[in-house]
């Protein structure tokens, strides 16, 4: 008996033309009827549920704010030179030999080294203003982007100042250079005035020992590395990575337009806070650590020393071209190129006894 009042399908004769096909849909359609759930349903509530996608991982963080190792014993040795020479004093000159000593000494400052270390140093004062940092560092939010600003820093400089806190951070860097480099300058010139005051002593009177050799000895020290400051450098090491302190150095922002040299030295401190002056960037950053003018400047001043020492006998002429020429000079040089205003020279004195006009002829002869 079927459910049709016992009446079979047979009876209508249909199953000559329901096929199963039809018979399944002609089942389906009679559930849907009866408020079953359709074939479709069923089927798509067996299915997996669909994964749903990871976010995407957040951005990588700049690696640590640093400098190069190299560059970073470059500033150290440029700090320990500068403080050792401006220390120079008149009172140690007691006799010939310790007046060469001196020379040598003092001259030992190749000036491209001292250039290197200048703005390595400089870019270490500007990186203790933390607003810059932070603003760079925000900038660089991805491997993407930091890498585009390292190209577009090493090209133009006008690109670091942009950034909020990058006057204060200038004024940071030029003082670092410029202060460094006033305090040199006058204490060049208290050596090249005790060139005269020293004539009393019998010493200062006395030939140069061996002035070939000692002209010799000064060359030779001014192509030689600057000497290693390692403890000087790791100061500079932990300062940079900390932010702490701020090298002794305190400054008022400072205005454009800069110098070449106070550009460079906030062009790599930029890079320095995007964790991308790595000791493996060394070469790439070489072109910010060069001043055509600075250097200029410093090698004219080797080339006076050398003129001056050529020509100097007596002593205290030896005095008068360490005061001048390594001291003073290199002082300008720094000052000059970092912006600082140059103190105003005072007029000569009217006339001077014929033994201090030779001395003097003598170091002006270069």
């Amino acid at each position: 008996m079927s459910a049709f009042g016992g009446t079979s399908l047979e009876t209508f004769g249909l199953m000559n033309w329901v096929n199963p096909t039809r018979l399944i849909t002609l089942c389906a359609v009679a559930a849907i009827a009866v408020g079953a759930p359709p074939l479709e349903s069923i089927a798509k509530s067996k299915r997996p549920p669909a994964v749903q996608e990871a976010p995407p991982p957040p951005p990588t963080p700049p690696g640590p704010v640093g400098l190069p190792s190299r560059l970073l014993a470059d500033a150290g040795a440029y700090s320990a030179y500068l403080e050792r020479v401006t220390a120079t004093s008149p009172a140690s000159f007691t006799s010939g030999a310790a007046v060469s000593e001196a020379l040598k000494t003092d001259a030992a400052d190749d000036p491209d080294a001292l250039i290197r270390g200048a703005v390595a140093y400089a870019a270490a004062a500007a990186l203790q203003d933390s607003s810059f940092i932070a603003q760079i560092r925000a900038a660089g939010n991805s491997p993407e982007n930091r890498q585009l600003m390292v190209g577009y820093i090493i090209r133009d400089p006008a690109y670091v100042f942009l950034f909020k806190g990058s006057d204060e951070a200038a004024g940071l860097a030029r003082e670092a250079l410029g202060s460094a480099g006033l305090r040199l300058l006058t204490a060049g010139k208290a050596v090249k005035q005790s060139a005269y005051e020293i004539q009393h002593q019998m010493w200062s009177k006395e030939e140069v020992a061996d002035r070939p050799g000692r002209l010799a000895a000064v060359k030779a020290s001014a192509r030689a590395p600057m000497p290693p400051a390692e403890a000087r450098e790791m100061e500079l090491l932990q300062r940079v990575q900390s932010g702490a302190g701020s090298l002794g150095v305190t400054a008022a922002p400072a205005q454009p337009p800069y110098t070449t040299l106070v550009d460079r030295a906030l062009q790599l401190a930029a890079i320095a806070a995007l964790g991308e002056a790595t000791d493996a960037a060394y070469d790439r950053l070489t072109v910010l650590t060069t001043d055509d003018s600075a250097s200029t400047c410093l090698h004219i001043a080797k080339l006076n020393l050398y003129q001056c020492l050529a020509v100097a006998k007596p002593n205290y002429e030896d005095v008068f071209c360490l005061g001048q020429h390594v001291m003073a000079d290199t002082g300008y040089c720094l000052a000059k190129n970092a912006g600082m205003a140059m103190p105003t020279e005072p007029p000569p004195p009217a006339a001077a006894p014929p033994e201090k006009v030779r001395g003097r002829h003598h170091a002006h002869a270069g």
